[in-house]
């Protein structure tokens, strides 16, 4: 197995074009995820979540930036290349179950339909396959009954049977709870993690659902068609022997030093139009940036910048301000 990324977006963008109005839903998005990772993609409705998960699944194109999933270029991709990309590279995982199974067939039908549509499994190694995916996932004593007659649950954990069947590199899930209850979806993502654990498949599952987050030691959250933020979790054991679970959230930088400063800090400071930036020793300081500069002492026009805020604020000031940023919005960048 090559040591690049799983998936690797850097710049992404889709535009869509409506009545003559453009709609950019992803703007340009960086993403990597490294082979068997199991992230969870979280956003707003509209954030981009679902266009990014229709680019990655080969279903729909870019209109810029760069894509690759499993080393298949996805903005070069073509033809035979593209079906064979979604027959044997990825699976897919929709939130609703009726996209996910044909009405008309069992579980155990479902998931070998997949298989003789694909071509890519052996024929002689199709129905033990089929029996051990069912049977891992927990259902082979539903297999010969129609969607109808499951569950909610039953119906999503036979859908990834149907998803992995043709033992795809990438696993791709839409909403795959969003219309369980909490038990229900508990149990879908317990065998998503088992998927991933035992598969080795790299695992992207698109929610809006926040305990979702909590099963995937990594989380990164889509805002305004951009990544926003990252969440890393880990478990650790205290000095009593417990298992603890502890997460830190980080901003994402772009190659251009940009970054989106959290919606509720934004709000919280009242940030608008332009911040100010002071560069620490260990940080760099975010605070309001109204008002105009202080008027800096005739003939001392060329200090350093940390001189003249000084004179500008006085002996006592604590921060070292550098020259005002214009930003959009929350957005920031790096003034280094």
């Amino acid at each position: 197995m090559s040591d690049e990324p799983d998936i690797v977006c850097e710049g992404l963008v889709r535009i869509y074009t409506a009545q003559g109005v453009e709609v950019q839903a992803l703007q340009g998005l960086d993403l990597v995820v490294q082979p068997g990772e199991m992230v969870a993609l979280i956003g707003a409705s509209g954030s981009g979540k679902s266009t990014l998960l229709n680019i990655l699944s080969g279903s729909d194109t870019p209109s810029a930036g760069r894509a690759r999933v499993a080393g298949h270029d996805l903005v070069a991709m073509r033809g035979r290349e593209r079906l064979d990309y979604r027959r044997g590279v990825v699976g897919f995982v929709w939130q609703q179950s009726g996209r996910n199974l044909l009405p008309y067939l069992s579980g155990r039908e479902n998931v070998a339909m997949a298989q003789d549509v694909a071509g890519v499994i052996p024929r002689g190694e199709r129905r033990e396959r089929v029996d051990a995916l069912l049977d891992q996932l927990g259902v082979a004593q539903v297999a010969d009954q129609r969607p109808a007659q499951l569950s909610g649950g039953q119906k999503q954990r036979v859908a990834i049977a149907v998803a992995l069947a043709n033992g795809p590199r990438v696993l791709l899930a839409d909403e795959p709870t969003g219309e369980l209850d909490e038990a229900t979806s508990a149990e879908v993502l317990a065998a998503m993690e088992q998927v991933n654990r035992e598969h080795g498949a790299t695992t992207l599952i698109v929610t809006h659902d926040a305990a979702v987050a909590e099963h995937v030691d990594r989380t990164v959250r889509i805002r305004d068609g951009r990544t926003s933020t990252e969440t890393l979790r880990a478990t650790h054991t205290d000095e009593a022997g417990r298992k603890v679970r502890v997460a830190a959230e980080y901003a994402v930088l772009d190659r251009a030093g940009r970054m989106q400063l959290p919606a509720e800090y934004v709000s919280a400071l009242e940030l608008r139009d332009r911040v100010r930036l002071s560069l620490e020793p260990d940080r760099i300081e975010v605070r309001p940036g109204s008002g105009a500069p202080a008027q800096v002492p005739p003939g001392d026009k060329d200090a350093p910048v940390a001189r003249r805020a000084q004179r500008d604020e006085g002996p006592d000031a604590a921060q070292t301000p550098r020259p005002p940023a214009s930003t959009p919005d929350s957005e920031t960048e790096d003034p280094s």
